[in-house]
């Protein structure tokens, strides 16, 4: 295994963590929404799947972007 292929694979990782990590919050704002009591603890469910999805629109895009390889001239 080369040392890109190294590189690339990591990178690969790291990226599917962070889905993960988002996916993991997203299900513990339905627990938290769906086991709540009062408006509060409704509202951080519903806040915590809504940043949890959104980390995982964005960071992922942000990350591929960063480490693209730049354009041969």
């Amino acid at each position: 295994m080369t040392e890109d292929e190294r590189l690339a694979r990591k990178r690969y990782f790291i990226m599917t963590g962070i889905n993960l990590a988002g996916a993991c919050g997203a299900v513990l704002g339905l627990l938290i929404a769906g086991r709540s009591v009062t408006t509060g603890h409704t509202l951080l469910g519903g806040a915590l799947i809504l940043a949890s999805l959104y980390m995982m629109a964005t960071v992922p895009r942000g990350l591929a972007r960063r480490w693209r390889t730049p354009p041969q001239p």
